[in-house]
């Protein structure tokens, strides 16, 4: 069983359809063993909120991904855990520390972080982080 960290850019694509979510979704119903930081639920939930906020979902709609996300078998870490790392990932990378919680959780981990976050994966591509991030759509084909 693979080890897999997973960005809020996966999660959203497990629910809703947009590029690269048959892709994103292939991450799940395999022999994955998926982690995130727990930030991952608040990001998710923003998502849904922007959506609903653009007519293009309604409120139903949303509260019922933010279920299904909750019956995804993943182990969420504490942010508490990651912060110091992330901060310093954020500070060498110039990314956020949003995204830098997931690639903490990653290097921690020893897993790689799957993302569908097409900056994040090309603003990584070049630095020594590259071989803890994998697009998803990627991913998908070796998984």
């Amino acid at each position: 069983m693979s080890r897999l960290v997973v960005d809020a850019s996966v999660a959203v694509k497990w629910f809703l359809t947009e590029p690269h979510s048959e892709h994103a979704r292939g991450v799940l119903g395999r022999d994955h063993e998926l982690l995130a930081p727990d930030l991952i639920l608040p990001e998710f939930g923003n998502v849904m909120w922007k959506r609903m906020r653009g007519g293009e979902m309604t409120a139903e709609e949303a509260v019922a991904a933010v279920a299904a996300l909750l019956q995804v078998p993943f182990q969420v870490r504490s942010s508490s855990e990651l912060v110091v790392a992330a901060l310093e990932i954020a500070n060498r990378t110039q990314r956020t520390v949003y995204d830098a919680l997931y690639l903490a959780l990653a290097v921690n981990e020893n897993a790689p972080l799957v993302t569908a976050d097409e900056r994040l994966f090309n603003a990584l591509k070049d630095t020594p982080l590259r071989g803890h991030v994998v697009w998803a759509g990627m991913h998908a084909r070796r998984g």
